[in-house]
């Protein structure tokens, strides 16, 4: 990886970290619900535009998996996007 592209990753950090942030507070079933497919939607960060993925890793009996990812669309850099996942724990009663 370049000096460049790792740069590039750093400034990606902030916008991956929140979406991670905003998506882990959602319950099981608005996850289970939002996430029939995955979702791909763009953000603006300090003027600037970012492509974001998020979708259902694993959907087992005890846990849903959910990954996030952000990149800028530029060429090569985001052939390999910034990426995180979180676990949301399922409750007795949750789909």
């Amino acid at each position: 990886m370049t000096k460049g592209t790792q740069k590039r990753r750093d400034e990606w950090r902030p916008i991956l970290n929140s979406e991670v942030e905003r998506w882990s507070l959602k319950s099981c079933e608005q996850l289970t619900g939002e996430l029939t497919e995955v979702q791909a939607y763009e953000v603006v960060f300090s003027g600037n535009h970012y492509n974001v993925e998020v979708q259902l890793l694993e959907n087992t009996d005890k846990y849903l998996h959910v990954g996030v990812s952000v990149d800028d669309g530029s060429v090569p850099a985001s052939f390999r996007p910034l990426s995180s996942s979180f676990i949301r724990e399922k409750s007795s009663g949750s789909v």
